[in-house]
């Protein structure tokens, strides 16, 4: 099959457009063209009065051959890609002892998925519980102000992606057949089959609920072994090799290879990982704040008359903006038609984060507004530094909420003016179990509250309202990214400890639940590789 790219039609094409317009671009007639397959669609909304659907398309010709030198200028057209994942070794029959994968979020999931299906039975280890449990505890802080704290936005079944907009686009680089695996498992455990084709893919929260099940179902099928509640408080390295992970209930399980896809709340396990010795470094995070506008203010921004078109659907935005103070201020984790949730995993702290549901229904749009910061700017010193930095603003947040897990709020136009809410505006804050009106300088560094200040009007300049007074401001955004990085080789292992593969947005190497899961596969390919290796050299 052959890939052609960037074919651009309206909005309100017809069906039969497609086949037409590739007819049309390469000069095809008859039976030349015998099918055409829509491989990504996506949209130009650069021109508001004119915004177009771009599409690949996989065709099938008579001659591939004849077409490639025919339209050998023409750099659209090139051989589709093979996307078929191919598994890169099978568990050897000499005896080995069963990889653990610790976490259960995206990076876990997908490494302890390619690890059953390479024959390793892998052993998979959570803190938290089953995601419907997990569920249950979570809305208890929402709806009662109840924390749990092993089990909640950031911990259990599902990891932190499960409370999300279940976005499953990233800029990483990977190869395609990796990339696709992740989709193809997603459309398998349940997503829409849409995910496969347009450029944005996302999910929702309750999809993904029943999505982790059914590919917790497959891995368990495959011989994998599932052990929830079970968290993990030490590691038993023998001369700078994994021999072992030591749980909360005193038990030792024997292993000679780790997955860690902790994710990046996990702050305990960093401590003792780096009192045992693994090599861990400081990482650049961010911490701001979460926005919210009505949608339709953010609809008619982008897409103008074209706002509400289901084709289109909720409209997105990315900003950023470089302060006069030297920080860069940028939207994080957009989420259209959703609402902002509480998403603390300590107690007495505030978080916060956002989450959409498939249709991205609901009246606001939220959005972080962060500032990106530096260990050598910023935290210096301990490589565990970021973690204290967070803890102080989310300790801030919490009392400025009132300490009960209610969050600190402020009117946009009253954040600019320099002074604190003592009542909401026209946008209702979605965020729960409340909010409460106040001066979100209190619970943010100065740098960051300026470059905020400076960043709104810009921002409103690029999408009209979106500086708007009753704009609603909720704080504190700090879990955009873990504040450590285990570092890692070019074979995805520890760089101090054999048998140790850090992956996943907790080790530093991942950002959202796409780039987690594939470096869960390519965690698990060098796992299996090395456990293959051991296995043929011990026989």
């Amino acid at each position: 099959m052959l890939r052609l790219t960037e074919l651009k039609l309206p909005l309100d094409h017809p069906p039969e457009a497609i086949e037409a317009a590739v007819r049309a671009r390469l000069n095809l007639h008859g039976d030349e063209l015998r099918a055409a397959h829509v491989a990504r669609r996506a949209w130009d909304a650069r021109k508001r009065s004119d915004i177009v659907l771009v599409y690949s398309v996989d065709i099938e010709v008579a001659d591939e051959a004849a077409l490639l030198r025919r339209a050998a200028a023409d750099r659209t057209l090139s051989p589709t890609p093979d996307t078929r994942y191919r598994h890169v070794v099978h568990a050897p029959a000499a005896s080995w002892k069963r990889p653990v994968v610790i976490g259960t979020g995206p990076c876990g999931i997908f490494a302890a998925l390619i690890l059953a299906e390479m024959g390793f039975r892998p052993i998979i280890l959570d803190r938290g519980k089953v995601v419907r449990e997990r569920t249950k505890d979570t809305w208890g802080l929402w709806r009662r102000k109840v924390l749990v704290p092993e089990s909640n936005v950031q911990f259990g079944e599902g990891g932190a992606g499960t409370f999300s907009d279940g976005k499953l686009y990233s800029g990483i680089k990977a190869p395609e057949a990796v990339s696709r695996k992740v989709l193809t498992e997603f459309v398998a455990a349940g997503a829409p089959e849409e995910i496969l084709t347009v450029a944005k893919p996302h999910i929702g929260t309750f999809r993904l609920v029943t999505m982790v099940e059914s590919l917790r179902a497959k891995i368990e099928a495959l011989g994998g072994e599932y052990r929830f509640g079970t968290r993990v408080t030490d590691v038993v390295i023998d001369r700078g090799a994994m021999r072992g992970v030591v749980t909360e209930a005193g038990e030792t399980i024997e292993t000679d290879h780790v997955v860690l896809a902790i994710g990046h709340s996990a702050r305990d396990t960093f401590q003792m990982l780096f009192d045992r010795g693994v090599f861990i470094e400081p990482k650049p995070f961010s911490i701001g704040v979460r926005i919210e506008h009505p949608q339709s203010i953010i609809d008619r921004a982008r897409f103008g008359d074209f706002a509400g078109n289901p084709i289109l659907g909720a409209a997105d935005y990315k900003l950023v903006h470089h302060a006069r103070n030297g920080r860069s201020v940028y939207s994080f984790c957009m989420c259209p038609g959703g609402t902002v949730v509480a998403a603390a995993s300590e107690p007495g702290r505030v978080v916060t984060n956002g989450m959409s549901q498939y249709s991205r229904a609901e009246r606001n749009a939220n959005a972080g507004i962060v500032i990106g910061i530096t260990p050598e700017q910023d935290y210096p010193g301990h490589p565990l530094a970021g973690i204290d930095l967070q803890r102080h603003w989310e300790e801030q947040a919490f009392i400025a909420g009132g300490s009960d897990y209610s969050a600190p709020a402020q009117r946009v136009g009253d954040f600019l003016a320099g002074r604190a809410s003592t009542s909401l505006g026209a946008v209702v804050p979605s965020y729960k179990p409340g909010v409460t009106p106040t001066d979100l300088a209190r619970c943010l560094p100065d740098f960051v509250t300026a470059a905020i200040r400076e960043a709104l009007p810009a921002f409103g300049r690029q999408i009209r309202g979106f500086d708007m007074e009753d704009a609603l401001m909720t704080g504190v955004e700090t879990r955009t990214s873990s504040p450590i990085r285990i570092r890692r080789d070019a074979s995805f292992r520890s760089v101090n400890t054999i048998g140790l593969y850090p992956a996943g947005e907790g080790a530093g190497y991942a950002g959202g639940i796409f780039s987690a899961g594939v470096d869960g596969i390519r965690v698990a390919e060098a796992v299996g590789r090395d456990m293959a290796g051991a296995g043929a050299a011990a026989a």
